[in-house]
């Protein structure tokens, strides 16, 4: 998984207030084709979730009844129903509710631990960021589903630590996100004035340094939930992600793959809304990375 962003960062004045900026970059990202896809396609599948959170689903997602087993697409079951005779639909809009969880706790993980630690190595430099970057690269010496893939095995399953397994593979990405502009930033003449006042390193990462990598961090975000997601259900359909008897679009697809030309429906389901929701997060991410790079702006 590559690492580098489109997005650059500028700026040697403080930005403008936060409520300007996310108008101005909302405005932009609906400008852009591959922007407004994003938003409607994350969009329904953030209203797919919630309505599985809110227990509004047409069918209990673990109820089984052996009189529906196997049956096609139809007005009672939208999806159809599976082996156990469970409402696939209802099974899916679980699934995409248990990935968004554990994508979005994984990468809010990976995201403080990675930011902070490449912020504190880029800006101290010296001791702090030669340990940093070394943990770093021992960290992506293992591919990030490989690393995942070790740690969940080891731990007990159950959401949580899934989460956890997949944020300590993304983690040292967001180091190397943030750690490269703040190199640059850290030379810049408002800090430098910051830095003559007085003020202090953490009042310096945190007011003047965290600000200007914002853009950085959002499209990073939005893209390494797009492959916390893949993740999660890379682990399910190995036997390692999201325990049963909670709906995983991976663990899904594996159930699914003897009973492909018997009941179609089964695989291209799940295996269908995992490849649209991959695509919607990297659209969006597509949107914001035109919408946040200066480079772009004005053409």
């Amino acid at each position: 998984m590559s690492t580098t962003t489109a997005t650059t960062v500028t700026g040697a004045a403080a930005p403008p207030a936060q409520s300007r900026v996310g108008s101005r970059t909302l405005r932009a990202v609906l400008r852009s084709p591959s922007g407004v896809a994003g938003v409607l396609i994350v969009g329904l599948f953030i209203l797919m979730a919630g309505v599985s959170a809110a227990g509004l689903l047409p069918h209990s997602p673990s109820a089984q009844d052996a009189t529906v087993r196997l049956q096609p697409p139809s007005v009672e079951h939208w999806f159809g129903t599976d082996q156990l005779g469970r409402d696939t639909f209802s099974r899916v809009a679980s699934g995409v509710a248990n990935s968004a969880r554990v994508a979005l706790v994984a990468v809010v993980i990976s995201g403080v631990i990675g930011t902070v630690a490449g912020i504190v190595a880029g800006y101290l430099r010296g001791l702090s960021d030669t340990a940093i970057s070394a943990v770093t690269n021992v960290l992506f010496a293992f591919p990030s589903l490989l690393l995942a893939l070790t740690l969940a095995s080891v731990f007990a399953r159950n959401w949580f630590t899934v989460a956890v397994a997949i944020a300590v593979g993304f983690a040292p990405i967001f180091v190397r996100v943030a750690r490269g502009p703040v190199l640059a930033l850290r030379e810049m003449e408002y800090v430098a004035a910051a830095r003559a006042t007085g003020m202090r390193a953490p009042s310096i990462m945190t007011r003047h340094i965290l600000p200007n990598i914002t853009g950085i961090l959002i499209v990073q975000v939005t893209l390494t939930f797009s492959w916390a997601v893949l993740a999660e259900a890379s682990l399910s359909f190995l036997g390692f992600g999201t325990p049963p008897p909670a709906a995983s679009l991976g663990s899904m697809v594996y159930d699914a793959q003897s009973l492909m030309v018997a009941a179609p429906w089964t695989m291209l389901a799940p295996g269908l809304t995992l490849v649209l929701l991959i695509v919607g997060l990297n659209l969006l991410g597509d949107g914001l990375r035109d919408a946040l790079d200066p480079n772009r702006k004005g053409k």
